[in-house]
């Protein structure tokens, strides 16, 4: 009998606390209501994505620091991030030797772009 009320406790508590996590979240289409700024859209997806190389100083042969607005700015306008980023070839894109980023997080950017390159 104890056994049955323990066994029950577990199945129970697996049941509730399993998640499923598909790669369709990953590349749904971004809602952004307001204009998509760095300190709310794009600094979550350079600190998550970049920064491991892109730090201050730079590391693994990185050429640049993303660790501020003014970093990513200019990355942007004239160092060719978003063609980085949006590439297909594993030699040239950008993250290096990982997976790229997911095409939501590359139109954020894009859509930064586009919209001014706003701070805030």
């Amino acid at each position: 009998m104890k056994y049955k009320y323990l066994i029950s406790i577990l199945v129970i508590s697996l049941l509730f606390s399993c998640s499923y996590n598909s790669e369709d979240d990953l590349t749904e289409d971004a809602i952004i209501e307001d204009f998509v700024t760095y300190d709310d859209n794009i600094k979550s997806i350079i600190d998550n994505n970049c920064i491991g190389c892109h730090s201050n100083p730079p590391v693994n042969g990185a050429p640049m620091s993303l660790t501020t607005y003014e970093d990513v700015k200019n990355a942007v306008e004239n160092r060719g991030l978003i063609n980085r980023i949006s590439s297909t070839d594993p030699g040239f894109g950008m993250p290096f030797g990982g997976p790229r980023l997911p095409q939501n997080l590359i139109d954020l950017v894009i859509q930064w772009e586009t919209e001014g390159l706003l701070e805030n």
